[in-house]
C-alpha cells in the first residue's frame, strides 16, 4: 500500500488527491479521537488549579494508597462505595488541590531546597530507617516503590512536600491562642456549681387511665412504623483468635506475675506522685552553694525569694515521674526514700535543686489475685496467635475446595456458632444485644450486605483474629398487625401519658420555685427529699449522667430546672456558682494554650490554603472523579 502511494504521489493529480485526503483523516482524528493531542491532554486532567493540575493517574494513586492502608487498619475490604460515603474521594482530591496550589505559591515565593538536604532529611525520617536506627535504603526502596513512585520520582515529591511544610511553617510561625480564648476555656471548664435537688417519680401523678380500643387503634395508625418487626438474619458463625483458642491453665502464676508488675501502674491503679519545689540556677557552684544553706536550715520559699525567682515557677504540686521535662530530674526527685531534698541536676536550662514535700504512694485498684485471670488469658492469646494462621489456612483451604463451613470447622477441629435471629442492630427478636456474637457491629454489617449461599471475606476480631460466617435464612421485615401489639401500644400510650403529666407536674414546681418558694418548702409539701451536690463542673460524675449536667448549666444561679431521668423527673435549683480566677501563668492555662495550639494552626492554614485556591481558581471534572473512584461502578 505504502508504495501504491508513492506511485501515486508522483504527479500534482495525485499529490493533491492525496492531500485532500490526508486532510480528511487529520480532521476525524482532531474530532473523534486524538484532539487531545492538540487539546495538551485535557482528558488526563481531574482538576485545575491555578497554572497546575491534579491528573486522573495522581488522584488514583493517591486515592489507592489510602484506601489499602484503611484496608489494611480495619484488616477488611472496603468498597468504593463506602469510601465514597465517609468522603474519602472528596478528601483526597482535596489534599492533593491543596498540594498543587502551595508547590505554586512556593514556586512563586522563590522556596527552593538542594538535592543533599532533602537526602539529609529523608536520612533522618524513622520511617526509612531499620533496626539499628539508620537510614536503610532498602527499606527506602521498597516504601518508595509501594507508593508507586521510582527513587528519582520519590525525592522529586518530598522535595516539594519538604516545601510545602517550610510554606505552611512560615505561615503559623508566632501564632498563639488569644488569652480571651483561654480564659473562655479556663472558665468553661473550672465553674463549679452547688445543686439542689429532687426527683419526683412516676407515681406522684397516679397511674394513666386504660386507653379504648378506638384510641388505641388511633394511636396504632398514626404510629404505624414504630410497631414494625425488623429483618432478621440466620447466621453460622466460626470464630477463630488468639482469644478464643489461647488456653490460659498453661499460662504459670509466675508468668502472670511478672506481666502484673510491668502493667499494673497504668492498668490498675494510680502512680506514685510527690509534691516538688525547686531552684533552678546558672551553674553548679550557685546550685552547690544553694543546697548547703537548705541543708543548714534555710527556708526553701525565703531562699527562692533571695534570689528573686517567682513563686509559681518554683512550685509544681504533685508531679509524676513521667511529668518532668528531664528525665535526670525525676529520677533524682523519686530516688528519694523520704521527703528530702535532692543533689544538684545539671540540665541544659541550669542546674535545679529539688525539694520533695511529701509522698503520695502508688494506689492500685486490683490486685494481682483479682487480675490475674484477664492477665493468663492475654499472655495465652500471644502464644495463640501463630496457631491462628495456621487454623486460618486450613480452613480457607477447606472453603477453597467448596466445603460449607460447618464441614470446614470440623476438618479444623473446631465448632461453629448458630444464631437464629440478628438485626441489623446485633439485637435478638426481644431486643436485647446478643453478647456472644463475635465481632459485634462489624459482622452484623457484613452480614446484612451479603446474601444466602455467598462465599464471604473474613471479619475481623479486635485480637488479629478471623470469623468465618454464612447467612443462612433471612427473615423479611414486616409490618407488624394491630392485634399483635396491642398490648405494646397500650404501654406505650400509658407511659407518654405518665410522661405529659410528670413533665407538667415539674413545670409547676419549677414555677414555684423561680418564684422564690425555697426547694426544702416545694419538697416538703411534696414529701420529697432534697438533696445536695457540691463541686459540679462540667465533666463526668457517677451520680448524673452528662444531660443532667448540661441542664444544670443551662440554667442561671438562683434559678430553677428540670430534667427527665431513669426514674422520674428530676427537678434541681442552682444554689451558687463559682469559678477560679483565672492565671495566664499557670501551668493549667499554659497547658490549655498547648492543647488549643494545633487546632488554631489549621483554622489558620484553612483560612491562608481557601484564599489561595480562590485566587488562583479550581475546576473539577466531576466526571471523572466518579471514574476514577469507580463510584459509577459501584452504583
Amino acid at each position: 500500500m505504502l508504495e501504491g502511494l508513492r506511485v501515486a504521489s508522483q504527479n500534482w493529480i495525485g499529490r493533491a488527491i492525496m492531500a485532500l485526503v490526508m486532510g480528511v483523516i487529520v480532521i476525524s482524528f482532531a474530532i473523534w479521537g486524538v484532539g487531545d493531542v492538540f487539546r495538551g491532554m485535557t482528558s488526563q486532567r481531574l482538576a485545575r488549579v491555578g497554572g497546575g493540575e491534579v491528573s486522573i493517574d495522581a488522584y488514583r494513586n493517591a486515592y489507592q494508597n489510602e484506601l489499602r492502608r484503611i484496608q489494611q487498619r480495619m484488616r477488611r475490604a472496603i468498597t468504593n462505595e463506602e469510601a465514597h460515603q465517609s468522603g474519602l474521594d472528596l478528601q483526597i482530591l482535596e489534599r492533593l488541590i491543596t498540594e498543587v496550589a502551595l508547590d505554586q505559591e512556593a514556586g512563586q515565593l522563590g522556596l527552593a531546597m538542594s538535592d543533599e538536604t532533602v537526602q539529609r532529611l529523608l536520612a533522618s525520617e524513622k520511617v526509612f530507617q531499620g533496626a539499628d536506627g539508620k537510614f536503610d535504603a532498602m527499606r527506602f526502596k521498597q516504601i518508595a516503590n509501594d507508593a508507586g513512585f521510582s527513587e528519582r520520582g520519590f525525592l522529586a515529591d518530598q522535595k516539594n512536600a519538604y516545601l510545602r511544610k517550610t510554606l505552611t511553617d512560615i505561615v503559623v510561625a508566632g501564632v498563639e491562642p488569644p488569652k480571651l480564648m483561654v480564659e473562655a476555656i479556663h472558665r468553661f471548664r473550672n465553674e463549679s456549681r452547688t445543686i439542689e435537688y429532687f426527683v419526683l417519680p412516676p407515681s406522684l401523678v397516679g397511674a394513666a387511665a386504660t386507653p379504648s380500643d378506638e384510641e388505641l387503634k388511633k394511636y396504632f395508625d398514626e404510629r404505624e412504623q414504630t410497631f414494625r418487626a425488623k429483618e432478621y438474619r440466620k447466621l453460622t458463625t466460626l470464630v477463630v483468635s488468639p482469644s478464643a483458642i489461647g488456653k490460659p491453665d498453661s499460662v504459670s502464676a509466675e508468668e502472670a506475675r511478672k506481666l502484673y508488675d510491668e502493667v499494673k501502674s497504668k492498668r490498675y491503679g494510680t502512680p506514685e506522685k510527690r509534691d516538688v519545689r525547686q531552684i533552678v540556677l546558672k551553674s553548679d557552684s550557685e546550685a552547690e552553694a544553694a543546697l548547703a544553706k537548705l541543708k543548714a536550715g534555710a527556708d526553701f520559699d525565703a531562699l527562692a525569694a533571695e534570689l528573686k525567682l517567682n513563686p509559681k515557677d518554683i512550685n509544681l504540686g504533685l508531679v509524676e515521674q513521667r511529668d518532668f521535662g528531664d528525665a535526670a530530674v525525676g529520677a533524682a526527685v523519686f530516688a528519694l526514700s523520704a521527703p528530702g531534698l535532692t543533689e544538684p541536676v545539671h540540665t541544659a536550662f541550669g542546674t535545679v535543686v529539688s525539694q520533695v514535700k511529701s509522698i503520695t504512694p502508688a494506689v492500685y485498684n486490683k490486685t494481682f489475685e483479682q487480675a490475674e485471670p484477664e492477665l493468663r488469658a492475654e499472655i495465652a492469646a500471644q502464644r495463640a496467635t501463630p496457631e491462628v494462621r495456621k487454623l486460618h489456612e486450613l480452613i480457607e483451604d477447606q472453603r477453597a475446595s467448596g466445603k460449607p463451613l460447618a464441614e470446614a470447622a470440623k476438618a479444623a477441629g473446631l465448632e461453629t456458632q448458630v444464631f437464629e435471629a440478628v438485626d441489623d442492630a446485633g439485637n435478638d427478636r426481644s431486643g436485647k444485644p446478643i453478647a456472644s456474637l463475635p465481632s459485634g457491629p462489624d459482622l452484623v454489617k457484613a452480614a446484612f450486605a451479603s446474601d444466602i449461599g455467598v462465599d464471604n471475606d473474613t471479619v475481623a476480631t479486635r485480637d488479629g483474629g478471623y470469623v468465618w460466617y454464612e447467612v443462612e435464612g433471612i427473615e423479611p421485615a414486616r409490618q407488624k398487625t394491630f392485634e399483635e401489639v396491642k398490648e405494646a401500644v397500650a404501654d406505650a400510650m400509658r407511659s407518654e401519658a405518665a410522661q405529659k403529666a410528670l413533665a407538667a407536674k415539674a413545670d409547676e414546681v419549677v414555677a414555684k420555685l423561680n418564684a422564690g418558694q425555697s426547694i426544702e418548702e416545694v419538697a416538703k409539701e411534696l414529701g420529697l427529699q432534697v438533696q445536695r451536690a457540691n463541686d459540679v463542673k462540667r465533666e463526668a460524675r457517677p451520680d448524673f449522667n452528662t444531660n443532667v449536667i448540661v441542664q444544670f448549666f443551662d440554667v442561671a444561679p438562683r434559678n430553677a430546672g428540670s430534667v427527665v431521668v431513669d426514674n422520674g423527673r428530676l427537678v434541681f435549683f442552682v444554689r451558687d456558682s463559682k469559678t477560679p480566677v483565672f492565671d495566664p501563668n499557670s501551668i493549667e492555662s499554659k497547658t490549655i494554650a498547648q492543647q488549643l495550639k494545633p487546632a488554631l494552626n489549621n483554622d489558620l492554614l484553612e483560612q491562608y490554603v481557601g484564599g489561595l485556591e480562590k485566587a488562583l481558581g479550581v475546576d473539577i471534572n466531576q466526571r471523572a472523579l466518579q471514574a476514577a473512584t469507580g463510584a459509577e461502578r459501584d452504583r
